[in-house]
């Protein structure tokens, strides 16, 4: 079992920068991969980044790709994603989420979640 919390939302202007953070306990988490989901209000949820059980191998959506940067630290039970360049666009609750897997998963199913936390861009 893995349970994952989300921190670091907040309201940001257009252009500027956040940091999420994902603190997660259970002794399966560095056996998972993970990745960072998105929803915005009337839309369906997408996976922006994923990352590998060995951060060797990361993927990201095209709309955040060259701004999102996602990592991980084993040794701290810690998953970050690092915002740049954020766009009103880029307003949702954003998801930290774990699935038992070696590899980079872009689809199939993520066995747990987080509680999400709020990320505002102000145009």
């Amino acid at each position: 079992q893995v349970q994952l919390v989300e921190s670091g939302g907040g309201l940001v202007q257009s252009g500027g920068s956040l940091r999420l953070s994902c603190a997660a306990s259970g002794r399966t988490f560095s056996s998972c991969a993970l990745g960072w989901f998105r929803q915005a209000p009337g839309k369906e949820r997408e996976l922006v980044a994923a990352i590998s059980r060995s951060r060797s191998s990361t993927r990201y959506a095209d709309s955040v790709k060259d701004r999102f940067t996602i990592s991980r630290d084993n040794a701290k039970n810690m998953a970050y994603l690092q915002m740049n360049s954020l766009k009103p666009e880029d307003t949702a609750v954003y998801y930290c989420a774990a699935a038992e897997s070696l590899f980079v998963r872009w689809s199939g199913e993520y066995n747990y979640w987080g509680q999400g936390t709020q990320v505002t861009v102000s145009s």
